[in-house]
């Protein structure tokens, strides 16, 4: 067979990318149609179609396109590729080229690559019980849920930093691409390292249309795209029109175009030993065709193909308008499918010339399912990073700090095998980790000035001022068998919570896929809380996004307060080589006291829930009342509230208590690490007042208690939307969790001290009158709670 010209497609190629495609239309079509005759062997009848017609054609033939030659660069070239489909809802197309690869029968035995299995794949499509109409983690090959938009670069840079060998497709719809995350998401360029890093090639495809309307990035005028394209750093290819041979050609030599400077980037950055002063210009595809290309022209008078008419389901209502089942048989017949399969609905050899082998199918690339090469992360023993605690509540820590220590020796230990990073929005040193710069630097591929620290051409610690960029990134990282953590203030981390959601909604379907391997979890630091941001004021206090990320599935989410520096290192121990989970932990960058030995810290985040019998006062004998705490500063404020105690009702039988895994809470039917009922008992009791001091909002613990034997003795104190700029400890105080209310909880709550104790209960009251003229008159915290120790 002769040889191409370079970037020529020859006719045997453009023959076999042509097939494979049709073929690929044709499955998508009966998919979203049929359930039943596949191979069209008899007329369709109304017997044959679906009661319910669900699905997206739209974008389709476009997915279908690209696969097709992305099948053929990597056969030539033995590219190591994966794919991302951002377009909403393009799953047909994924099922359909993954069948056609064969790798979707590897793992789902039951549809096999034939006549049967066609009719699998057909009837089981968006089917009671059958698959999803977008891409998702059933579909083999795939890293990224197509069911929301604007996440399909950074996923992609995620996979790719740290992958040198890898090369990632990245299908960037352009109605995803009016979506805030993905026009922040062209920005990765700036932080890929061509030396250790893989490459993503980006293809922005324009077919015109989102639901019901046009796409902007359609309708600008074409220098005004160039420009802004040219603006990300890319240097665009454009590849456009509505006749298949001359697109295909177009696409072809657009491909090979981009892979070969890609190629030669990467080449002279790693024969250099050294990522270049000038950052690579990385090229990128821009492919526009009609949306519901091959599909129905017209239907009922009105125009379909490259409108917004074809953006689901072209022909419906096919019981009242039989018509329209006689221009689906012939939109079926359209793509000839006697010439794609055989009698028993096998593809046919012709059309899968192109299709690489093994792992290197987009459907079967080791990368597109992440546990598969995922290795144990290299924890050093924390003991090393520990503070030293004489007696508890005396000495003061940063507790980030500690931790920083842990992580930047973690990333030591993975220098060469480079697969770990740390990912956070241009905080890394305010939240008091910046001792990992002395094992990385900041990635960054921009210019360089004399004056900036830290930064690095090769660097694993990447800031962005875009918590979407880092959610995705460190998603695309984990999901391609790699390791991270994103440390983010409290309150800022809402601006991820939709992906955090579709996160955890990835790994409950993937934990119910014997073909998924578990991935290593998804850990969440945040800090500079709620309680301690008392200088920025109201708009940086809220800590919301646990209230939130604990109603998703119990097998996947873990929230941990851990109340001292010894406790984060212990709770970092346990998160950061866990699989399939979503770890969120909280915690202060403050000073705050240390109430805990290494040792008692590991045991307590082992237990979850400890009592703290050296602080409680009700040893041999029941407790006239618990209070318990979840947080650095609620440990705090519970830990004054029991000195108090003790120097004004020493009679009184404290049991104290202390709560670092929260769905400790839960009964152990509503979460795998819930605290059995007796066990619950025995540390609250049933009949005594429990005095509770919580991290965020109170009625949290309410609904992580109502079933519980003693729910109704439970009074919580908690965040309660009072903020502002002041002091830390008038914070506490507006949401009625400090020290002296929570005395007078306990003297409301005990029965009998109503009227033995009226007068401490006074003498808290007027210390909270005191403190609110002290903070006005002197701008800070009274001494006796400022540098108030236990004793």
């Amino acid at each position: 067979m002769a040889t191409a010209p370079p970037h020529q497609l020859s006719e045997h190629d453009l023959a076999t990318v042509d097939r494979y495609w049709r073929a690929a239309n044709y499955l998508a079509v009966g998919q979203i149609y049929l359930m039943d005759n596949p191979l069209l062997a008899e007329p369709l009848s109304l017997e044959h179609i679906k009661p319910r017609l669900l699905g997206h054609w739209g974008t389709t033939p476009g997915l279908n396109l690209i696969y097709a030659h992305l099948n053929r660069v990597i056969a030539a070239r033995d590219l190591d590729a994966i794919h991302i489909t951002g377009p909403g809802h393009g799953g047909p197309a994924t099922v359909a080229c993954c069948w056609l690869d064969g790798s979707y029968s590897d793992v789902y035995r039951d549809v096999p690559r034939d006549g049967e299995g066609m009719a699998r794949l057909f009837r089981q499509f968006s089917f009671p019980g059958g698959v999803p109409s977008h891409v998702a983690p059933e579909t083999p090959g795939s890293i990224h849920e197509g069911g929301e938009l604007g996440y399909s670069l950074s996923h992609a840079y995620g996979a790719a930093f740290d992958n040198p060998d890898l090369v990632v497709a990245a299908i960037v719809g352009d109605g995803e691409a009016e979506t805030g995350p993905l026009a922040t998401g062209w920005h990765g360029n700036k932080f890929l390292d061509p030396v250790h890093d893989g490459a993503v090639l980006p293809i922005l495809h324009l077919n015109g249309y989102k639901i019901a309307n046009p796409t902007v990035l359609a309708r600008i005028p074409q220098e005004e795209l160039d420009q802004l394209l040219r603006g990300y750093g890319h240097d665009p290819v454009y590849v456009s029109g509505d006749e298949p041979e001359a697109v295909h050609r177009e696409l072809a030599a657009a491909l090979d175009g981009c892979l070969d400077r890609i190629a030669a980037y990467q080449r002279a950055a790693r024969e250099s030993g050294s990522a270049p002063a000038e950052r690579p210009r990385w090229p990128m595809i821009v492919l526009r065709t009609p949306k519901g290309w091959t599909g129905p022209k017209e239907v009922d008078g009105l125009p379909v193909e490259g409108t917004w008419r074809a953006h689901q389901v072209p022909l419906s209502g096919l019981r009242e308008h039989p018509e329209h089942l006689e221009q689906l048989e012939s939109w079926m017949r359209s793509y000839r499918p006697e010439e794609l399969f055989d009698d028993q609905g096998r593809p046919r050899a012709e059309l899968l010339s192109h299709v690489p082998v093994g792992d290197r199918r987009l459907g079967s690339n080791p990368h597109a399912n992440g546990g598969r090469l995922l290795r144990s992360l290299p924890l050093p023993d924390i003991r090393r990073y520990a503070i030293e605690v004489g007696k508890p509540g005396t000495t003061l820590h940063e507790p980030t700090r500690a931790l920083g220590a842990l992580l930047r020796d973690v990333m030591r230990a993975t220098a060469e095998r480079r697969d770990f990073r740390l990912f956070g929005p241009d905080e890394t040193a305010s939240n008091r980790l910046q001792d990992v710069y002395e094992a990385s630097g900041k990635g960054w591929q921009e210019e360089l000035l004399p004056v900036d620290e830290h930064l690095s051409r090769d660097g694993r610690v990447l800031e962005m001022l875009s918590e979407h960029n880092c959610q995705g990134w460190l998603e695309g990282y984990l999901l391609t068998g790699r390791h991270g953590l994103f440390s983010s203030y409290e309150a800022f981390i809402h601006i991820v919570t939709s992906m955090a959601n579709q996160h955890a909604k990835w790994l409950k379907v993937s934990r119910e896929l014997p073909w998924r391997m578990p991935i290593a979890s998804l850990n969440y630091l945040l800090t500079s809380h709620v309680w301690r941001q008392d200088h920025n004021g109201f708009s940086h206090q809220d800590p919301g996004f646990i209230d939130h990320m604990v109603n998703k599935d119990p097998h996947t989410i873990r929230v941990y307060l851990p109340p001292d520096a010894n406790s984060l290192l212990a709770v970092a121990d346990h998160t950061l080589n866990t699989r399939d989970l979503i770890n969120i932990v909280a915690a202060g960058k403050q000073p705050s006291l240390d109430w805990l030995s290494i040792d008692e810290a590991v045991n307590h985040v082992h237990r979850g829930i400890s009592v703290w019998d050296w602080a409680s006062t009700d040893t041999g004998r029941e407790p006239d009342v618990v209070l318990a705490a979840a947080g650095d500063v609620p440990t705090l404020e519970v830990m004054a509230a029991v000195s108090l105690l003790r120097a004004h009702l020493p009679q009184l039988a404290v049991r104290v208590v202390n709560v670092v895994d929260l769905m400790r809470l839960l009964p152990p039917d509503d979460h795998p690490n819930g605290l059995p009922g007796r066990g619950f008992d025995a540390v609250f009791t049933t009949d005594k007042p429990v005095i509770f001091a919580y991290h965020g909002y109170p009625w949290l613990i309410h609904r992580m208690t109502y079933r519980r034997s003693g729910h109704d003795n439970f009074h919580v104190r908690g965040y309660k939307e009072e903020g502002t700029t002041t002091t830390p400890f008038d914070m506490v105080v507006r949401n009625d969790m400090d020290r002296y209310r929570l005395v007078m909880d306990v003297i409301d709550r005990v029965p009998g001290l109503a009227l033995t104790a009226i007068a401490v209960r006074q003498r808290m009251k007027d210390k909270r009158v005191e403190h609110h003229a002290y903070i006005r008159k002197y701008g800070e915290d009274m001494p006796e709670v400022k540098d108030w120790s236990w004793t």
